[in-house]
């Protein structure tokens, strides 16, 4: 599948439904419910269908599609006793999804392209090429890097299907997925009210010229890439008396770079070592962020003119199957950033810092410490 076996994904969602819903298993069996990811629902709902359609990208998230066979696993359905009858047939992402329903949406259009969320966002930010990568910084962050045509396995790292054109290969990414990014900054409003809005943040941080030793481990509801452990819980270190909000919300921030970093480091492990880097989503709006992260990153990072990628993605892909974009070449050169970023300043000593924090955190749920941080242990 390329994944990890995680609860996140949907195959043991589906099983524990199976099992504890009262007359579930019954009618699945019957060829009474069918299962599909929200694209799947949203084809059947948008043109009044009874066709269940999905795409790869969205299949591959499952946790029950080979993405080598580009079908259904077998063996993981039976393993989850899932009856293959409730899965819907997997297409090209470009192909024929069908007709919106006049009668339901108002009007008749052709549905020609299907992405999932963060593979949209690749497309959407033209990253066609092996080695290419896009962060995408929202509720969580999600680093994904162009790998081609070959389907490759790193340790720490997911692998997904990128997309699949109608009569080509399917395109294969490395994946990193950080469970909490911009959700510590909604924790830092929400739950200790230490801000009003995330728009204060910029001019918070600013006005320190480090983070004097204050960092947070955002391991709220455990740690995603390249971790993945559950049991770990978020941890602020580094407090002393001349500690103040703004050092929270700085350490806040820094957690969003520092994770992205441990994904860099380990696709770097992996054969994909980035040059750059292109980024979207409502966090980047944030200079101090992305100043920082081509600091740690040591890289250029360049924030998209369309910070909704995903959503550009996936229309984007659907204009070229209507013939009003030309091709992916045509894609690639109206590609813009209004923002590039060069790093300025060395991080090596603020990573240390985090890694530090980091197995601290790990040490605190009694793990041992990763290796990740062991090879840093001269720095720290």
């Amino acid at each position: 599948t390329g994944l990890v076996p995680d609860a996140y994904f949907s195959g043991p969602k589906v099983k524990w439904i199976l099992d504890n819903v009262p007359g579930a298993r019954k009618r699945a069996e019957a060829g009474e419910l069918a299962f599909g990811t929200i694209d799947s629902w949203l084809i059947a709902n948008l043109t009044g269908s009874r066709n269940h359609l999905t795409e790869p990208s969205n299949a591959s998230r499952t946790l029950l599609f080979n993405v080598r066979t580009l079908d259904w696993d077998e063996e993981l359905l039976e393993r989850l006793q899932i009856p293959p009858s409730m899965m819907p047939d997997v297409v090209p992402s470009n192909a024929d999804f069908g007709t919106t329903d006049k009668d339901i949406v108002g009007f008749e259009a052709p549905v020609l392209a299907n992405l999932g969320d963060q593979q949209a966002a690749l497309f959407g930010q033209a990253c066609f090429q092996q080695g290419m990568a896009k962060c995408t910084y929202g509720t969580g962050s999600f680093l994904l890097a162009n790998i081609g045509g070959d389907f490759k396995l790193a340790e720490g790292l997911l692998t997904t299907i990128a997309w699949q054109l109608k009569g080509e290969k399917p395109v294969y990414a490395f994946e990193g997925a950080t469970f909490i990014a911009g959700a510590a900054v909604q924790w830092l409003r929400d739950g200790l009210g230490i801000i009003e809005s995330s728009d204060e943040t910029e001019a918070m941080v600013s006005s320190l010229e480090s983070n004097e030793g204050v960092y947070f481990v955002p391991a709220l509801v455990g740690l995603g890439s390249p971790w993945w452990d559950s049991d770990v819980r978020g941890t602020i270190v580094g407090l002393t008396r001349g500690t103040n909000r703004n050092h929270f919300v700085r350490a806040a921030l820094e957690s969003m770079t520092y994770q992205v970093k441990d994904v860099a480091r380990t696709m770097k492990d992996n054969g994909i070592d980035l040059s750059q880097l292109r980024v979207d989503g409502g966090a980047t709006r944030n200079a101090f962020l992305l100043q920082f992260q081509s600091d740690v990153l040591e890289v250029r990072v360049q924030r998209a003119s369309q910070l909704e990628s995903t959503a550009w993605g996936v229309a984007a892909l659907a204009g070229i199957e209507a013939g009003l974009i030309a091709n992916l070449e045509s894609l690639a050169g109206s590609w813009k950033c209004d923002l590039e970023l060069v790093p300025r300043s060395n991080r090596t000593l603020d990573y240390a810092g985090w890694l530090k924090a980091l197995a601290g955190s790990f040490a605190a749920a009694g793990k041992e410490l990763p290796v990740q941080c062991q090879s840093l242990s001269g720095v720290i």
